[in-house]
């Protein structure tokens, strides 16, 4: 399986960006997907994630209301759709696949970058 994330970039705060996740093969709708952020300096953390039909989602404390997952299973793309964001949401952002919902990611994109200015 390969990921490849796309939209990142920079932004004020307060502004809106949203990222995408192409994913190869055929393994796609049968599997959870998530994103995760990292931060220079600090370590990566999970940002959401969504089941494989998209039904059930979950998030992070620090992003819950400001951001939304979601899932195109025909088009094999995973979304992350951010707003109102802040400085703190500076990172590079990865999206994730999960071999079963709840489990640790077992394959990883490259990482976009999103930069929010003050």
């Amino acid at each position: 399986v390969q990921l490849v994330e796309s939209g990142g970039g920079l932004v004020q705060a307060g502004g809106s960006l949203k990222l995408s996740c192409a994913a190869s093969g055929s393994t796609f709708s049968a599997s959870a997907m998530g994103w995760y952020r990292q931060a220079r300096g600090k370590q990566r953390e999970w940002v959401a994630d969504i089941t494989t039909g998209g039904s059930r989602t979950n998030y992070a404390g620090a992003v819950k209301g400001r951001f939304t997952i979601a899932r195109d299973n025909a088009k094999n793309t995973m979304y992350l759709q951010m707003n109102s964001l802040k400085p703190d949401d500076t990172a590079v952002y990865y999206c994730a696949r999960f071999r079963y919902y709840g489990g640790p990611p077992s394959d990883w994109g490259q990482g976009t970058q999103v930069t929010v200015s003050s």
